[in-house]
């Protein structure tokens, strides 16, 4: 019979649990229920907290989004 180590027992490989931090426009509106026409036009006003513009893409920063979806920022 053979004798485990504690650190052979601890040695269990993390299942990947988080989700990437930021997202796109399509995405949010999938996870978040709300319409990609509203989010774009609250990210090309600059009124969607998170949004960022790189290049041609919008990239949203989904703990800004989360927190102001859970607050109300900017009603």
């Amino acid at each position: 019979m053979s004798v485990l180590k504690t650190s052979e027992v601890l040695a269990v490989p993390e299942e990947p649990t988080s989700r990437p931090v930021g997202m796109s426009i399509p995405q949010a509106a999938i996870e978040y229920g709300i319409s990609e026409s509203t989010l774009y036009a609250l990210a090309n006003r600059m009124a969607l907290p998170g949004a960022r513009r790189l290049g041609r893409r919008i990239v949203v920063h989904r703990p800004t989004v989360e927190k102001w979806l859970c607050v109300g920022m900017g009603q």
